[in-house]
């Protein structure tokens, strides 16, 4: 499983230990709730406060049980004496599980939240210091006109600004709580005790439920860290494009020692950038997974637990490692400027054509007429290989309207990247701005569609 690769972080989250202290933590903030309405004694709280569930002997219950929730509870009321009686009382199985699940998801989603930070931060600091360096822009895999390597990476910033965004509103979703008995009448359990239970416990009461919280929050949940692995996927793809020995203009980081291959000693693959392709895939089948598990039986089934068990602890700790592993690649990326120059040359000038047509139309020439020209000497230069602004040259109808000056002062990439600038003020990705942001929230929470 991948949670071998995770942070010890996300790991400990999702670990066993965390899983029934949160349970355990339900439970004694219930019985909190219960003593503020004067129902158990206080003195008695006291003691329920130093209740322990002893793994090995839940182990041990369970084996006669087959019930994780009264294996749990027969190990907690043996760390009890007679106090134990008021354990679970009221309680059904879900108010204790799914109210504990959402506080691992909480948990979850605020280490989730500081890995968006840093990747940001990792784009950012790449974009800026290739802010102006040209490359070619590709549509269908071909090339079309210049753009720079900084533009591409602040694309990929402010779609991780909207990821962080979306996983801020997918953790307010599950930050939700639910004691409310058996099918949600509250027949065993009043409303008061699961406002005061969930108070202590940093959530919000769900405003009705039936035995379960509804699948819709966990769905919304898995969704956005699947939405977010697809945006790695598609800016690990663009590297792994742009690796090829054809193309060349970046690479993922090789250390020294590494084999790309144990056949051809000269390999060096994507592969860190395909190991990201390949979770974002795992992302989405889980993301599909839960979807599926919002359409429960009457007041609830268990068709979504076993499947849950699994999904939900997986997609933050895959989450969890690609991020931190996306990161590392950002960091170590290696750009090649000189190999952009070149392929920016490749085509020999075709690049500029749209820039062309626009001046022989700003001459006066009508758009059909001007878009035949250039076409036309556009696909001999391909075909033949040759220079298009020499074709062009000795295009009489392009130099009676274009002097040879004017025309060459057409094939400049730096004209492209004119508003370069612009953009990244609008992205709030200037060096000054950037600074400013990251100063402003060292000292505060993560907020909704800040940087």
């Amino acid at each position: 499983m991948i949670e071998r690769y995770s942070r010890p972080q996300m790991k400990r989250i999702w670990s066993d230990e965390n899983k029934f202290g949160k349970w355990l933590e339900v439970e004694i903030s219930v019985c909190d709730a219960w003593a503020e309405t004067g129902v158990i004694p206080r003195k008695v709280l006291s003691k329920i406060k130093l209740a322990r569930c002893n793994f090995k002997r839940m182990g041990e219950i369970l084996q006669e049980t087959h019930h994780d929730m009264t294996a749990f509870l027969g190990a907690v009321s043996e760390s009890l004496g007679n106090e134990s009686r008021f354990i679970h009382m009221g309680l059904t199985s879900n108010d204790v599980m799914d109210t504990a699940l959402s506080l691992q998801l909480v948990e979850a989603a605020d280490l989730l939240q500081q890995d968006v930070k840093e990747l940001i931060s990792a784009i950012v600091e790449k974009a800026i210091q290739y802010k102006y360096t040209p490359m070619v822009g590709r549509t269908h895999g071909v090339h079309a006109e210049p753009t720079s390597f900084g533009l591409k990476l602040a694309l990929w910033v402010d779609e991780m600004k909207r990821n962080r965004y979306r996983l801020v509103e997918a953790q307010k979703v599950i930050a939700f709580g639910k004691i409310s008995g058996a099918v949600g009448t509250y027949a065993t359990v009043p409303p008061e005790i699961e406002e005061i239970a969930c108070s202590k416990l940093k959530l919000t009461p769900a405003a009705v439920s039936n035995q379960v919280l509804q699948r819709d929050r966990h769905a919304q949940f898995l969704t956005t860290l699947a939405i977010i692995g697809s945006s790695l996927e598609k800016f690990a793809t663009e590297i792994r494009g742009l690796q090829r020995t054809e193309v060349r203009e970046v690479e993922e980081p090789f250390s020294a020692g590494q084999t790309g291959s144990s056949a051809m000693p000269h390999k060096r693959n994507p592969e860190l950038s395909e190991r990201v392709c390949g979770l974002a895939r795992l992302l989405r089948g889980y993301a599909l997974t839960s979807m599926e598990n919002v359409a429960l039986w009457h007041e609830r089934d268990i068709s979504h637990s076993s499947n849950e068990r699994v999904t939900i602890p997986d997609a933050c700790l895959v989450l969890d490692y690609s991020l931190t592993l996306f990161t590392s690649i950002i960091r170590g990326l290696q750009v090649y400027p000189q190999r952009m120059k070149r392929n920016l040359a490749l085509t020999k000038g075709l690049i500029f054509s749209q820039r062309v047509m626009l001046a022989l139309i700003d001459k006066g020439m009508t758009r059909q007429k001007a878009y035949e020209i250039v076409q036309r000497n556009a696909m001999k230069a391909l075909k033949a290989n040759r220079n298009f602004l020499n074709l062009l040259k000795a295009e009489p109808e392009v130099t009676s309207v274009l002097p040879a000056d004017e025309l060459a002062s057409l094939f400049d990439e730096q004209y492209y990247l004119r508003y370069v600038n612009d953009i990244f003020e609008r992205l709030g990705l200037t060096e000054a701005q950037w600074k400013e942001n990251t100063s402003r929230l060292e000292s505060s929470k993560l907020a909704p569609r800040a940087i």
